[in-house]
């Protein structure tokens, strides 16, 4: 953004900010209020259904200025995430009683729809996965993160699986290399939140020494991916993300799981579809899902929800499953705990 020579000290602050963020919405503290400017401000009015006005009346280079109060953050955040906007909210750093000058400012949290955490941004009976893909010749990396829950998964295949995969899991973002825009929408569609990183992210070194530190270990074999390096590319990149996204306090992601191909059987969209499992094709219909879900707690309606969309094929789990549901309903007394 261009500076000038008749900004005042507080829009110089802003634009200065915003310059750091050029593709997030940026949410500007001011006294008990937070402000848009210019194209932030068009968006914030549409989305949030808010007044849009002008600042200095009568200048023909006014820009446009949407805000609301400071209060009304959580409710007002949750629309634009939800929207499919990044938003970073720029908080005061001191107070402004105490301030000689300008009030300090700096951005406080980026949120993005794969890594939002506060629970009113949160359906609690669903996962809320952010993908990374690592594009390749023929074998891609696939990971996926809720950092909400802290779970971590990870494998790698062709093109049709990487597909399936993103399908069943359904994130609310996907991010993945530059140069591969016009790939992903051949071969996947435009129906996913993407964002796009530079390419020395995604180089092996880096985000296997990246998954080493987060997890304090000299190898990577004990998580059974050792053997799958477009995956390991892939989940190091998606803490990469994270990290750049201002998510510093990742302790809970403590483990990452391989996705073991055979365990499942992997629906496309059209059978996801065709079965009525999570929407129905008719107006106000039901699904599969809001049948069977009987469950108590979130965490509960999480896990029947994953076990319908990744069905199990290996005859011993199935049946391990079985045993395991059986057990709980035949201790009343554990089952009423």
């Amino acid at each position: 953004m261009a500076k000038s020579t008749s900004e005042t000290p507080l829009m110089q602050q802003h634009n200065a900010i915003k310059s750091k963020y050029p593709d997030a919405v940026l949410l500007f503290r001011v006294g008990d209020f937070y402000e848009t400017f210019g194209q932030d401000a068009v968006i914030t009015a549409k989305v949030l259904g808010i007044t849009l006005t002008k600042r200095n009346n009568g200048n023909p280079d006014a820009s446009e200025l949407a805000g609301f109060p400071h209060h009304a953050l959580e409710t007002y955040l949750h629309k634009l995430v939800k929207a499919g906007y990044r938003v970073a909210v720029c908080d005061q750093l001191e107070d402004p009683k105490q301030a000689k000058g300008i009030v300090k400012r700096g951005v406080t949290e980026l949120i993005t729809p794969g890594t939002a955490t506060n629970d009113k941004l949160l359906d609690i009976n669903t996962n809320n996965f952010l993908a990374s893909v690592c594009f390749s010749e023929v074998t891609h990396g696939i990971a996926f993160v809720d950092i909400s829950t802290g779970e971590f998964f990870c494998t790698e295949g062709n093109t049709e699986y990487i597909d399936k995969l993103l399908q069943s899991f359904r994130p609310s973002e996907v991010i993945f290399q530059k140069q591969k825009r016009r790939f992903f929408e051949e071969n996947f569609g435009t129906r996913y939140y993407t964002y796009l990183l530079d390419e020395w992210i995604f180089s092996e070194q880096y985000t296997k020494d990246t998954l080493l530190q987060h997890f304090q270990t000299i190898s990577l074999k004990g998580f059974g991916i050792d053997d799958i390096p477009h995956a390991i590319i892939a989940a190091g990149a998606i803490l990469h993300y994270l990290k750049d996204t201002e998510h510093q306090q990742l302790g809970h992601i403590t483990s990452i799981q391989r996705i073991t191909r055979n365990d499942f059987l992997w629906m496309d969209r059209f059978t996801i579809q065709n079965l009525e499992l999570l929407e129905s094709n008719r107006e106000n219909g039901n699904t599969l899902l809001k049948v069977l879900d009987n469950t108590v707690s979130p965490m509960g309606s999480r896990m029947i929800k994953r076990w319908l969309m990744f069905p199990l094929q290996d005859i011993r789990k199935i049946e391990e499953r079985f045993n395991t549901t059986e057990f709980f309903i035949l201790e009343t007394d554990l089952k009423n705990a």
